[in-house]
């Protein structure tokens, strides 16, 4: 899009913050929804004409912010968005990504990084795995926070009050993702504020089981690093790898000064 227009529409200085200010309605309509929105229930969302939203659509999909959705589901957000996301914590990510890397080597599974985006943990960086068979997820990804070890590590991070009201979050977002007995998933966010160390035995992946944990970075802001691997070998591994990841928070958060 141009200084001056958005598919069509001619924007003075006032007009064209009204512009961004609806393009990002838009956007944050999407974020609740990752499944996608059409155009029609974007328009109910956010209070505005089919036609206007169509042609702010049309001006986000050019900079790949938006994109298609499954077929009947129009529009969500698109690798664009994702990628200026995952930007936001390229400073982390450079910081930590040597220890990443030697945590990988000592552990030889796959080691991810993610950040707290909305009702989402947003993987910002990755290093795979040396066995033949590992668990990887694309950099820009958004995962569950209720059902994953690093979302739950991360909603160790913040009070009971605050976690219920992200957990609710979570679930907006990622509706194929229930939660079939809150009180137990309470109880396991209470232990790993204790532990620090946080589990998925394949609730969100089938055969994909992890350990988690999470800090805060120097503004103050939820990291999580996560070990995934296939469940039969990670039950074979979980003390290791819990006890290598408890190791790595420690150091951790004598580097980032926490």
């Amino acid at each position: 899009m141009d200084d001056e227009t958005i598919a069509g529409e001619s924007t003075g200085s006032g007009a064209g913050i009204q512009v961004i200010a609806r393009a990002a309605k838009v956007l944050r309509a999407l974020e609740r929804r990752p499944d996608g929105l059409s155009l029609a229930e974007i328009a109910r969302e956010v209070g505005l004409a089919r036609s206007t939203v169509q042609r702010i659509v049309a001006a986000l999909a050019a900079e790949e912010f938006v994109t298609e959705a499954q077929p009947g589901r129009g529009v969500r957000i698109g690798a664009g968005l994702a990628r200026i996301a995952a930007s936001l914590g390229s400073n982390i990510a450079e910081i930590l990504r040597p220890h990443l890397h030697a945590l990988c080597e000592e552990v030889g599974e796959t080691v991810d990084l993610s950040v707290l985006s909305g009702g989402s943990a947003i993987f910002i960086a990755q290093v795979p795995g040396r066995q033949r068979l590992v668990a990887v997820s694309a950099v820009g990804a958004r995962f569950p926070l209720h059902c994953t070890a690093n979302g739950k590590a991360i909603l160790s991070c913040f009070s009971k009050q605050d976690a219920v009201a992200l957990i609710d979050r979570s679930l907006a977002e990622h509706p194929a993702y229930t939660i079939a007995d809150r009180g137990r998933l309470l109880r396991e966010i209470e232990t790993t504020r204790r532990t620090h160390l946080a589990y998925d035995m394949g609730a969100h992946t089938d055969g994909i089981s992890a350990v988690g944990v999470a800090m805060l970075d120097v503004f103050g802001r939820p990291i999580a690093i996560s070990i995934p691997a296939p469940s039969q070998r990670f039950a074979t591994e979980r003390d290791s790898l819990s006890q290598a990841l408890g190791a790595f928070r420690d150091k951790m958060r004598s580097l980032l000064g926490r």
